[in-house]
Order: C-alpha cells, then structure tokens, then sequence
C-alpha cells in the first residue's frame, strides 16, 4: 500500500481506531488525540510537520507518558538478545568480542539504572542503527546531563523515534 492510500485510510477510520494505530507511533495520549483531531493529513510531509509541532507542545506528563511505552534496559539477557546480530566478526576474533560485549551490555545495563535513579525516566535514544557500545557511549556522556537537560534531550529523541513510526507506518 502507497503513502496516499494509507493516509487515505487513516483519515477515514473512526477516531479511536485513528488513535489506537497512530498511538503505536508514539504513546502520548494527548499528542495521538491532537493527531487524530488534526485530520486528514494530504501527504506524509503534512502528517510529519503536524507530529513534530503537536509533539513541541506537549507537557512533561505527556513525554513521561510516551517514555512508559519504551521497553527498558532491564537486564543484561535482554541485552544480548537485541544486540546478538552486532557480533558477527571474525571468528579468530570472537572470544575477545564476546567478553567485551558482554563488559558493555553489563556496562549498560547498569549506566541505565543510574540514568532511571537520577532522571526518574529511562534512557530513551533513537537507537537505529547504533551498536551497544555507541549505546553505551551515549548514556555516559548523557548521565552527566541534569534532569531538565536529559528531558529535553529526550523529548527530541522520542519526536525522531516517532518520525521513524510514521515514515514506517504510512509509507
């Protein structure tokens, strides 16, 4: 299905249908009912302009709301699951890689759990295409950051994890 009838079937569901596909994109209620209200949307350049001036207005509330919806760093297993595909080396080189990967998942595993105890939200990061160790670098550099600066910072990565959905979702 091409952009225009996927926008074409968007602005023409209900509005809690409209809001439970757009929510997948971003889990702020207020930013996916703003979304929704804003129908119909011509082209994806005219829905993308939209989420980026609704998300601008959005509160603290509505950002901790949209970061719930992130899975968390929450364990080192976890870890090695989502970064399993990175380690594709050489095998002469796969023991060394191995214990250093698993350095950096432990590493950021507990980077995040400090992030959680200083912020009182997670570490949230456009993360396509970063390895754990860019992850990891990161979340150190950002743990330095206060509370007021890591919420702008990660309001601005939730708005391109949400252009990402939306490119994903209505090309």
């Amino acid at each position: 299905m091409s952009e225009q009838p996927r926008l074409a079937h968007f602005n023409a569901l209900p509005a809690a249908q409209a809001e439970q596909l757009i929510s997948q994109c971003c889990a702020a209620k207020r930013w996916a009912q703003a979304m929704v209200e804003g129908r119909p949307y011509t082209d994806l350049a005219t829905l993308l302009n939209a989420a980026e001036h609704i998300w601008a207005s959005m509160t603290e509330a509505d950002l901790l709301e949209a970061f719930l919806a992130h899975p968390q760093i929450g364990n080192v297993d976890s870890l090695r699951e989502k970064y399993a595909s990175t380690k594709t080396l050489a095998a002469g080189e796969q023991s060394a890689v191995n214990n250093a990967e698993e350095a950096v998942l432990t590493a950021l595993c507990e980077g995040n759990q400090r992030y959680i105890e200083r912020n009182g939200f997670i570490f949230i990061v456009c993360a396509t295409g970063k390895s754990a160790a860019q992850m990891l670098a990161l979340l150190s550099e950002r743990l330095a950051n206060s509370r007021v600066q890591e919420l702008q910072i990660a309001a601005e990565e939730q708005g391109k994890i949400t252009a990402l959905r939306l490119n994903k979702q209505f090309s």
